[in-house]
């Protein structure tokens, strides 16, 4: 199979696991309306697409990866949606549509970013598992890493800091490694480690 038909194949896979994500949750006035209206509002799906084709280079199983992938979707889809807030970035429009804020209310889009935060964590986590139990939490622990303070949100706070002033070259370097990089390393990790007896060691 070409490279590009393996990584749209991987794509699909995504979008169709995507698709059933919380549909026999019980109502929760429009929690998940909104939590599904940005997870499902397309992009090109890299993160997760990089864990699985991770996953398939060091010999794994796709599908056994496919709860991780999703995961790293999730939580970047949670970014997203805080990072349109008028307290961040105030965007109207994500991706061609009205932002989650500007569809469901603020308040609402604070509680699906933060649903899809938490979601991440009760799928990898899951009881079921086919994966031993180290592979699964080491997984965890590499997203949980690359999402906090010593990654992704600490690009976004060195984001804000920068706002009405001219970055170096150094700091932009920093903010981009921290916000957008940090997440996108984890997914190449996050594959490695789901099928490896090694967890990989994950570096600051």
């Amino acid at each position: 199979m070409a490279e590009l038909e393996r990584l749209e194949e991987h794509r699909a896979r995504i979008e169709d696991w995507l698709h059933a994500c919380f549909q026999d949750c019980a109502p929760r006035g429009n929690l998940y309306d909104a939590m599904r209206y940005s997870l499902l509002a397309g992009g090109k799906r890299l993160r997760p697409v990089l864990v699985l084709e991770a996953c398939r280079l060091c010999g794994g199983a796709v599908e056994d990866a496919l709860p991780f992938a999703g995961a790293i979707e999730m939580v970047h889809t949670y970014s997203l949606i805080h990072d349109d807030l008028p307290c961040m970035d105030d965007d109207d429009l994500r991706r061609g549509r009205p932002t989650n804020h500007k569809v469901f209310g603020e308040a609402n889009a604070v509680l699906a970013g933060d649903g899809l935060l938490t979601a991440a964590f009760e799928t990898m986590l899951a009881p079921g598992q086919k994966l031993p139990p180290e592979r699964v939490l080491g997984a965890a622990g590499i997203l949980a890493r690359a999402a906090g303070g010593r990654g992704m949100v600490g690009g976004q706070v060195l984001d804000m800091a920068g706002e009405g002033r001219a970055l170096g070259l150094t700091e932009v370097e920093e903010l981009q490694r921290l916000k957008t990089g940090a997440l996108i390393r984890a997914a190449v990790e996050m594959g490695c480690c789901v099928c490896t007896a090694r967890v990989p060691e994950y570096r600051q």
